[in-house]
């Protein structure tokens, strides 16, 4: 698969990266690994970009350490790429400049829960399920859930959201401060725990989505919520994707304060049934989840399922044991990987776009006319509460025209959500494989964007050819 084009070049110097590695090598001992599949593993996780490794990868274990590989590598300009779970979708971790890439899951302590606050700190290689568990007697949880059981620096680094961002938003909500190391190697604090402030820029909010191009987070305090008394949930098939989408579009403007809403087409229900043993009706499908009283539940249920009625869905099963709605979001979560059984061996091009929610369902459905009109096997899903969906094109990454195919149609899609007042990633961040589309979508902002970067990273060691191209 030949994406070269994609990608932004940064300029290398072999005799400064080699000095550095020998350097760290010396410092670290073992936990400065240079084989080969190693930093393969960390410059190419599920991205469908070509890998670009680093030189080497450092495993840190604290926020003096991490400041100190950042100052070896300013004094050299080696570039530095932070690592968490390498769970990204858009070649976040790629060493364009090769360089040093700074792997933070073992920096995974929990360090505070305020429950009175809700709110905690945390190292940021702790990842959502770790919290989560870690959470469970206190009667508190953290919402945001991506598919992947992403590290809490990684997911605030790409302002990542979840099947629950409908009701408890997305990790720009979830994040009261953080720890950074900046390109120089100094740590500086950002926000607190107060849950306002006036007090000068938001700097918190600047490097939340910066992708590891402005700074190294270490450590984050999160808000944390309280366990719904009641939770009900279930599935309600649709005769078409517009009915579907026009039935989530009803709900949210009737102001039904869902927890989770999210659409699966035909061909991602045949293949979570397949990968999770489910047996949905193959047909475009809603999951949806609703939190509060068991009153409050239960009637916002049958709202909605008047609504779905109404679209010529139906019928709404829900369920309040947890048990079978467990089963039903780990299917949910475990999408991506399900939608390889419908065509194994294939490569996966996953993008995702978001539009304002009154365009949802034509948008939806100009996406599935384009996909099948062009002969394409993929799976659509969605967070489509707040009008953010998913598209995962199955192709053989031999055959170049069908990889022609699946370049095309993804650059259509992301025109097409940019033209409907929409956003080329709602949750995927830009990495590498959303940059060309910065320009259409923000204007003169990307410029604003440019400045800010070469002001808080002068020699472009920030995770470098990110977001922003510095040339």
């Amino acid at each position: 698969m030949s994406l070269a084009a994609l990608q932004v070049p940064v300029e290398r110097n072999e005799a400064s990266t080699a000095l550095v590695v020998d350097i760290l090598t010396q410092k670290f001992g073992e936990r400065c690994s240079r084989s080969q599949a190693v930093r393969e593993q960390h410059g190419h996780t599920t991205t469908w970009l070509p890998n670009q490794a680093p030189d080497a990868v450092i495993f840190a274990e604290s926020t003096e350490e991490v400041a100190d590989v950042v100052r070896i590598c300013a004094e050299h300009k080696v570039p530095v790429i932070p690592f968490g779970t390498g769970s990204s979708l858009e070649g976040h971790v790629n060493a364009p400049g090769g360089g040093i890439s700074i792997d933070l899951s073992r920096m995974n302590r929990i360090l505070a829960v305020n429950a009175e606050d809700l709110d905690c700190r945390i190292e940021a290689g702790v990842t959502r399920k770790q919290l989560n568990s870690y959470l469970r007697d206190t009667g508190l949880f953290f919402p945001i859930d991506p598919g992947a059981d992403a590290s809490l620096g990684g997911m605030a680094a790409t302002r990542a959201s979840g099947t629950n961002a409908v009701r408890y938003g997305t990790m720009k909500d979830a994040v009261l401060g953080l720890t950074v190391v900046t390109a120089s190697g100094e740590v500086i604090k950002t926000g607190g725990r107060a849950r306002k402030s006036s007090a000068g820029y938001d700097l918190t909010r600047l490097m939340v989505g910066s992708e590891g191009t402005l700074g190294i987070i270490t450590e984050l305090t999160v808000r944390l919520h309280g366990q719904p008394e009641a939770i009900s949930g279930g599935v309600c098939p649709f005769p078409s994707i517009e009915a579907a989408c026009q039935a989530v579009i009803a709900t949210i403007q009737c102001g039904i304060p869902v927890a989770r809403i999210e659409l699966l087409d035909e061909q991602q229900v045949k293949a979570c049934n397949i990968y999770s043993k489910l047996t949905l009706k193959e047909t475009p499908t809603l999951f949806l989840e609703f939190h509060g009283s068991e009153a409050s539940v239960k009637e916002q249920s049958e709202l909605f399922g008047a609504i779905a009625e109404e679209y010529g869905g139906g019928p709404f099963d829900w369920a309040t044991r947890a048990e079978e709605r467990t089963n039903l979001w780990t299917a949910r979560h475990d999408a991506y990987w399900a939608s390889f059984t419908l065509r194994p061996g294939a490569k996966g091009v996953a993008t995702d776009v978001c539009v304002p929610i009154s365009r949802l369902a034509e948008c939806v459905t100009e996406t599935k006319q384009d996909i099948e009109s062009k002969g394409l096997l993929a799976t659509v899903v969605g967070h489509v509460g707040d009008g953010n969906f998913h598209v995962l094109v199955l192709v053989d990454e031999d055959n170049d025209e069908e990889v022609g195919k699946a370049e095309a149609f993804v650059e259509r899609l992301n025109w097409r959500a940019i033209e409907m007042e929409g956003t080329c990633t709602g949750e995927h961040g830009v990495g590498q494989g959303k940059m060309k589309y910065l320009r259409k979508e923000h204007g003169g902002g990307v410029d604003m964007m440019a400045a800010i970067k070469r002001a808080l990273d002068p020699d472009n060691i920030l995770n470098p050819g990110k977001i922003v191209p510095m040339s």
